[in-house]
């Protein structure tokens, strides 16, 4: 089975938990702020949803993202992502995220590459591993600031708001997380 029909698995996993609390569509759309037929589309895979659309469904079904996709995971014992076959975002910029672990499991990894938006937060439910394998960072979490050089590692609880920026040019960071982050589009807004 390829990756991305994998990785829509999680549709059937909501559909299942909505069935089994006897909730239409409607309902979840009401309680999920998302609409009905962007719902269907999730469901019936033919959408992927976000990190934040899932947990807002998850939230609406009383359970979590984790949950939802432990539940869409085939079961996998192993999974090798060789350098050059990893999935690579880049945002327009010299700045490259590579995704470390393929479909949805409990850990999250990536690479960041380069220089991100150093104004942009981040605040995730589960702790988060920072590593720089080159260059260096810095990061502010809770007020202050620490600078990461190439080997330092960096470990945060759930729920602490932090932001970082490289120091110093083509900075490599690895970060790993308890699932909650999956790389997916937002529902359409209005057009």
């Amino acid at each position: 089975m390829d990756e991305h029909k994998e990785s829509l698995r999680v549709g059937a996993a909501v559909r299942r938990r909505r069935r089994s609390l006897e909730l239409t569509l409607s309902a979840v759309a009401e309680r999920s702020g998302l609409s009905v037929p962007f719902l269907s589309q999730v469901e019936n895979e033919r959408a992927r949803p976000s990190r934040r659309s899932l947990e807002k469904v998850a939230d609406a079904l009383g359970t979590t993202a984790v949950e939802l996709l432990a539940a869409a995971d085939p079961a996998r014992t192993v999974d090798l992502v060789r350098a050059d076959d990893a999935s690579v975002a880049e945002d327009g910029t010299d700045f490259v995220v590579r995704s470390l672990v393929r479909g949805h499991h409990q850990m999250h990894a990536q690479e960041f590459v380069g220089d991100h938006d150093p104004g942009r937060e981040f605040q995730l439910r589960n702790d988060v591993l920072m590593h720089v394998t080159e260059g260096a960072v810095e990061v502010e979490a809770e007020g202050r600031a620490y600078r990461l050089d190439r080997g330092d590692t960096l470990y945060l609880t759930g729920g602490v708001r932090h932001r970082w920026r490289a120091t110093v040019g083509d900075a490599r960071v690895l970060v790993v997380a308890v699932a909650e982050h999956i790389d997916a589009v937002d529902e359409p807004g209005p057009k």
